[in-house]
């Protein structure tokens, strides 16, 4: 089974496999999704399929204090949050 690069949809042959962020890639394609340059193994960090550099990951996403918040999305703490009682049963009176 041919395995194909993640970054260039190309095939990649052993000597020029890297696995990381469990895909694969060329060495020459595991690049920073922000900035591009080239990445290694202990270069690089990852946040939901997507990778970066680690100075631009701290940049973009450490910087909230809330990775969740740097893409848009409600805090984790707010999606598990418990309704009162009151919105849960309407029809309970005081």
């Amino acid at each position: 089974m041919k395995e194909i690069c993640v970054g260039c949809q190309k095939t990649v042959y052993p000597m020029e496999r890297l696995f990381a962020n469990q895909q694969v890639f060329h060495i020459s394609c595991f690049r920073c999704s922000y900035c591009n340059s080239k990445l290694s193994l202990g270069t690089y960090a990852s946040l939901r399929g997507n990778i970066y550099c680690k100075p631009h990951f701290n940049q973009l996403f450490k910087s909230k204090g809330n990775y969740d918040e740097g893409f848009g999305h409600k805090q984790h703490k707010e999606l598990w949050a418990g309704k009162t009682e009151c919105e849960e049963s309407p029809e309970k009176t005081a």
